[in-house]
């Protein structure tokens, strides 16, 4: 095994509650196995990416999504000599608090909290609440246990306020400062995959077209030359190559540009990181191509006629579900209401609305709502 780079993290903070270290492992592939073998992880596979999971069998779901970003940040750890089994379990985790139907579910869900209690839902703040409190897999501790370094990295993002409430774990948005370089290479693995496999899923369901697509220059780019190269080449073969060579090069541009970053910014240890700008980054003008390919998506995709069907329809449910549980805490599982005296009720209900599959909440929408199951 390569010795890892200097500006690498080799070493854990801790976690929350002491444990004796692993004998054949390291802490962080402790943390990996821990994700792998959640609850929370396998209810991935039922719920939305972007197409309902129902919608058709090889369209990805939360599950797919966290393995192919998995799959990049090794990819780009292994090319940086930075801790791979670090950036696999931050990868692996970092969807765990998502709510059924993709983010229309979230932001129905924080509109929701917002009007009854004030305090919002955030599907990186419900991942990290999920590994520190919510599994119940261990007879020494609530939640997995994960090491400082896996739940920074979970955390993306929050307000002041619940920074404030986080201890060590808020720190860093206190004080303005970046978190080790495996977190931000797990964050923007994330965005990689989503964007290009967004295409993939888009084409495969006939809501954009190669043709639409060319509209993003860095689209148009890569298709003429597949063209060039392979001038019989079309169809799902065609369309299966682009995504193919779009994810390389955008993986082979990030690993130079962080290269350059390192180098240019004296990054010697893991301090040096949380002291500098964001390392882990694009080059200015791949900033550029990414967003106009965020762009077209969300013009045609995300908000195509028939997308948008569907999220006014999960909308509704997460909605029926929330007013239901909260308007009357009876109907909630036992194991739901006991909780309620220390946790708040609405709390409660956002856990258990957010840790529901897609079809879990259609089954409870129609089992609450519709007269003929009765």
């Amino acid at each position: 095994m390569n010795t890892l780079a200097s500006y690498a993290v080799t070493t854990t903070k801790g976690r929350l509650h002491n444990e004796d270290p692993p004998k054949y492992r390291s802490e962080f592939q402790r943390d990996r196995d821990r994700i792998i073998h959640s609850t929370a992880f396998r209810r991935l596979e039922y719920k939305t990416q972007v197409f309902i999971n129902h919608e058709g069998d090889l369209f990805r779901t939360r599950l797919t999504h966290s393995l192919e970003v998995a799959q990049v940040g090794r990819s780009v750890a292994n090319a940086l000599n930075i801790n791979v089994d670090l950036v696999e379990a931050i990868c692996l985790a970092h969807d765990l608090g998502h709510t059924p139907f993709g983010h229309i579910g979230q932001d129905e869900l924080n509109s929701c909290m917002h009007k009854a209690c004030g305090e919002g839902f955030e599907h990186n703040l419900q991942s990290l609440r999920i590994v520190d409190k919510l599994e119940e897999r261990y007879a020494d501790f609530d939640g997995l246990n994960l090491t400082f370094e896996t739940r920074e990295g979970i955390l993306k993002h929050c307000s002041l306020k619940t920074a404030k409430t986080l201890g060590d774990l808020g720190t860093r948005f206190l004080k303005g400062t970046e978190p080790s370089l495996e977190a931000q290479l797990a964050n923007i693995a994330d965005e990689l995959a989503y964007n290009f496999h967004d295409v993939d899923d888009g084409l495969r369901s006939g809501i954009i077209t190669l043709e639409q697509l060319r509209e993003v220059s860095i689209i148009d780019e890569q298709l003429t030359s597949l063209h060039k190269k392979y001038p019989n080449l079309d169809g799902r073969r065609l369309h299966k190559e682009l995504v193919r060579h779009l994810i390389n090069m955008t993986i082979y541009s990030l690993i130079e540009s962080t290269t350059d970053n390192l180098k240019k910014c004296n990054i010697e240890i893991p301090d040096d990181v949380y002291k500098a700008d964001p390392i882990v980054a694009y080059s200015e003008s791949m900033v550029s191509q990414q967003k106009e390919l965020k762009k077209f998506l969300h013009k045609n995709l995300y908000k195509h006629s028939s997308v948008m069907q569907l999220r006014f329809k999960s909308a509704n449910i997460i909605r029926g579900l929330f007013d239901a549980f909260v308007s009357d805490e009876s109907i909630l599982p036992e194991a739901y209401q006991k909780k309620v005296s220390v946790q708040g009720l609405h709390r409660v209900v956002a856990d258990y609305i957010s840790g529901m599959t897609d079809r879990y909440a259609y089954r409870q929408y129609n089992r609450l709502f519709t007269v003929e199951n009765i």
